[in-house]
């Protein structure tokens, strides 16, 4: 199963409210590059398909990091099945329709090449988590907890004051496991090209 068809099984077996069907729609139609977009210019899953599969990769981490022993008896965290693919797969659609494909000039084996790379442009620079929420929220209601998760999935890695990212995890717990899951996926799941 490829990363698209195994996005599509998580999504329709797991997430069921209200609006859910019409963003798959968004994600799937012609005004999205989702299933093709890469997850970074020149860093982890940056090729074509490297969002899908990256969103997938967190999808598993944090099913893996939520089934721990300690996570469950000690810190108390339980989520749904919907939350949690609804956080991890939709994680990253802020993401969608801002990588053009592009050329640069590389040095390969003692030669200057010109090779495929992807350009970043936002014409919606709305910020990265913000981003994603404000474009999930028109299509579907999420909680609080899962739009404070997808805002500060970049934990201590973004730009955010350290601060704002540490209190949003104390107050929110699915936002730390959500961080966690994303940089594993990021450091050791995703390829690079």
């Amino acid at each position: 199963m490829n990363a698209k068809e195994e996005f599509i099984q998580i999504y329709k077996e797991n997430i069921h409210r209200e609006g859910a069907d019409a963003f798959l729609e968004f994600l799937e139609g012609p005004h999205s590059d989702f299933f093709t977009a890469p997850a970074s210019t020149r860093f982890h899953g940056n090729m074509e398909g490297g969002l899908c599969a990256h969103s997938v990769h967190v999808y598993h981490c944090l099913k893996d990091y939520l089934d721990r022993q300690r996570v469950k008896e000690i810190y108390k965290m339980s989520y749904s099945d919907e939350t949690i693919a609804l956080v991890a797969l939709l994680h990253d659609v802020c993401k969608i329709n801002v990588y053009k494909k592009g050329t640069r000039n590389k040095k390969i084996d003692g030669q200057w090449r010109q090779v495929d790379v992807f350009e970043f442009e936002d014409d919606i620079p709305f910020g990265h988590g913000e981003k994603s929420v404000y474009m999930i929220q028109p299509f579907m209601r999420i909680t609080r907890e899962e739009a404070f998760a997808i805002r500060y999935h970049m934990g201590f890695s973004g730009s955010d004051p350290v601060n704002n990212v540490g209190k949003a995890f104390e107050m929110f717990p699915l936002a730390f496991a959500l961080s966690t899951a994303d940089m594993e996926a990021t450091y050791f799941l995703d390829e690079q090209v």
